[in-house]
């Protein structure tokens, strides 16, 4: 059985890099389903169409990534990857705080793509499991900073990755039919470790 193709939104200005970009998604296996120039556009067409995934330049015109970036992700639309000319730190940490789940620095190549979009849609339906637990913003925040502080701790002691460590948090709430949130305090609590890592 195939699943079906992920779909992404492209918003990028400059036309050679939209179509590298596109050549480079539907080589591995992406549907390009629109291809904006501007940042309302993307903001516009995501409403619209409710890709799988945004790709947003940083430097656009009318409204720039980072504003697409939050308004995308604030509506919980779809991960957003924000494309930059520049590796500079202020603008990356720009970018997460707009919601950017992965940033990729131009010229990139296939090889950087993937892994970013891998990265972004894991930490988005992370995202998505947690605010499903949770109602008010206070507590959103508050429940995240207790699940990361757990996953890294279960990283660090059961040698897990993060997206391994996620799965086992969230899995064993729902067998255990508790919260996210009250597992992983029960973990940094030292009162729950997995007994043998996940395979």
């Amino acid at each position: 059985m195939t699943s079906d193709p992920i779909r992404v939104l492209i918003a990028e200005d400059e036309a050679l890099i939209r179509l590298d970009l596109k050549e480079m998604l539907e080589e591995e296996g992406y549907r390009v389903v629109a291809e904006v120039g501007d940042g309302q556009q993307a903001v516009d067409r995501a409403q619209e169409l409710r890709p799988d995934l945004v790709i947003l330049d940083i430097q656009m015109p009318v409204l720039d990534g980072l504003s697409a970036a939050e308004q995308i992700a604030s509506a919980r639309i779809a991960p957003v990857i924000v494309l930059t000319a520049f590796s500079q730190r202020e603008l990356v940490e720009r970018a997460r705080d707009a919601g950017a789940m992965a940033y990729l620095v131009k010229p990139f190549s296939k090889n950087d793509l993937v892994p970013a979009i891998e990265v972004a849609r894991g930490r988005f339906a992370e995202m998505t499991a947690l605010d499903g637990e949770v109602r008010t913003l206070e507590e959103r925040l508050e429940t995240r900073k207790v699940v990361e502080q757990a996953k890294g701790r279960l990283m660090s002691e059961q040698g897990m990755s993060e997206a391994e460590a996620f799965r086992w948090i969230q899995r064993t709430a729902m067998n255990q039919r508790t919260s996210m949130k009250a597992l992983a305090e029960e973990i940094l609590a030292g009162g729950t470790t997995p007994e043998e890592a996940p395979a």
